[in-house]
Parts: structure tokens; C-alpha cells; sequence
């Protein structure tokens, strides 16, 4: 693959409620991708991503006054170590604006966000067939972390209190 080592001429800037039709589209595409179907409502994504505590933090990039990517970052917290962290949870930039270096804005955004939040890393997960961004990662910094290991999880909705 061939990287790009242009400077991104657009802008990297925090989620505005106007970007929210965008970023559900994109929401879309970024699930679709992933052989998933995005049912997320334009008021679920506003009740997640504004207000003055948001759930999920998002940064956009713009290129010529249209919104081409965007990444969500949701907090974490290793509490032993009293340790907060963000994950880079969702990254994603428009097939025309491949290329221009938006992603790697959108994750040195990502950076400088959660340093700003006071958080002491910033993690991602890619999907091991995403071979693209294997080396784009280390690249940038990110040291290659093991699997967690066995994971559990249990539906709140189907429980009772």
C-alpha cells in the first residue's frame, strides 16, 4: 500500500449538531464495511455524541467544507493503576478522501484529545483482516498490545435488577 506523506490541507475539528446527519451515514458505511446494518437513530447518535458529558466524543474532518471522516473515541479506565484511557473506537474517512492523509489527522487528533482529557493512552482495535492499517498504527507510535484473552458479557436488558 502506498502511504501518504502529504499533510492533510483540511481540518480536524470537534462534532457540531449539523455534522450529525453526516456521521450517520458514515456510521452506516463504517457497518456496512463490517458486514453489519447501522439502526442507529439521528437521536440516539445526538443523545450519545452532544451535550456537556458526552458518552462518545467525536472528531471530524472536513476538506473543503465537507465533512470526510470522522473518529469516535470512548473513555476507558484501568482503575488499579488510576488510569484513564480513551479507545479509539470508530475511524473512519470517505473512499474519495483516502489517500490525503484525514486519517491519520482524525488519530493525531485522537491523540491530542485524550491528552487533553488526561488520559494515559489511547488504544485501538483493527479487524485482523484489515492488513491496510497494520502498519500505519506502529507507525504513528501505537505499540501492538496481546489479545485480552476470554471476554464475557451479559445483556442488561434481558436481566433483572
Amino acid at each position: 500500500m502506498k502511504q501518504s506523506n502529504e499533510k492533510f490541507s483540511g481540518v480536524v475539528r470537534c462534532l457540531r449538531v449539523e455534522d450529525l446527519p453526516r456521521i450517520q451515514q458514515m456510521v452506516g458505511k463504517l457497518a456496512e464495511h463490517h458486514g453489519d446494518v447501522a439502526t442507529v437513530t439521528l437521536e440516539e447518535l445526538a443523545r450519545d455524541v452532544l451535550g456537556a458529558s458526552p458518552w462518545v466524543r467525536i472528531l471530524v474532518a472536513e476538506l473543503s467544507g465537507d465533512v470526510v471522516g470522522y473518529a469516535a473515541l470512548c473513555p476507558m479506565a484501568q482503575m488499579q493503576f488510576g488510569a484513564r484511557g480513551m479507545d479509539l473506537q470508530h475511524l473512519f474517512v470517505e473512499e474519495h478522501a483516502r489517500r490525503l492523509g484525514a486519517g491519520r489527522a482524525l488519530i493525531k487528533a485522537s491523540q491530542t484529545r485524550a491528552r487533553a482529557e488526561g488520559c494515559k493512552y489511547l488504544s485501538v482495535g483493527t479487524h485482523p483482516d484489515n492488513v491496510m492499517v497494520h502498519g500505519i498504527y506502529p507507525a504513528m507510535g501505537f505499540d501492538p498490545l496481546d489479545p485480552p484473552g476470554p471476554r464475557f458479557r451479559i445483556n442488561l436488558s434481558e436481566t433483572a435488577a
